[in-house]
């Protein structure tokens, strides 16, 4: 049975593609809300498939395509909200199958959220360290994960031009928690 109800929401959401890429199921779950998005838990077991699965890349077009700014401001509001009150959010924490992430910037002034599709690892240095981890997806639980403190990202700029960066500290804890989302992995499973 959950075999069967993982191929109907892969099905669902890959079913429709418009003509600038999002399937008419993205574009219903990001239009659907005004500003604050549905978060997936593991308590629903539709859901709890869902964030296992990998996440696809957001072509060129679809970040041009004004959906996309859309779903990046509700993301952004989705976290912030005070029924939330997160540090990090990704796309298939909102239903949205596409390499996507929300993160605090802690290192930056002002902390602000900021947005970065298509984001991967692609450095680390030094040794992982043990840390408290929470998840919106995972609620009334935490738990000790180890992550590394210095890493090298790259990511996708609106404009379509790749882009790497350096990252430290607890932001740099953030961006490997929410790029597990991006490859169906949950902290849960690295405890």
């Amino acid at each position: 049975m959950s075999r069967y109800l993982s191929g109907l929401v892969l099905l669902a959401l890959s079913a429709g593609c418009t003509a600038s890429g999002w399937t008419e199921a993205e574009r219903g779950l990001i239009e659907a809300s005004d500003s604050v998005m549905r978060v997936l838990t593991v308590r629903d077991e539709a859901d709890s498939l869902l964030l296992r699965q990998p996440c696809t890349v957001i072509s060129a077009a679809e970040l041009a395509d004004p959906l996309y700014f859309e779903l990046a401001r509700k993301m952004v509001a989705t976290v912030t909200s005070p029924e939330q009150d997160g540090v990090g959010i990704a796309g298939p924490q909102v239903g949205i199958l596409r390499r996507v992430v929300a993160v605090q910037r802690f290192d930056k002034p002002g902390e602000p959220f900021e947005v970065y599709p298509n984001i991967r690892i692609t450095g680390t240095r030094g040794e992982k360290e043990p840390g408290r981890e929470g998840c919106l997806s995972v609620p009334g639980r935490r738990g000790e994960v180890l992550r590394y403190r210095d890493i090298d990202i790259s990511y996708s700029t609106p404009s379509g031009r790749d882009t790497t960066e350096r990252v430290e500290g607890f932001t740099a804890v953030i961006f490997q928690h929410e790029t597990d989302h991006l490859d169906g992995v949950l902290y849960t499973d690295r405890l």
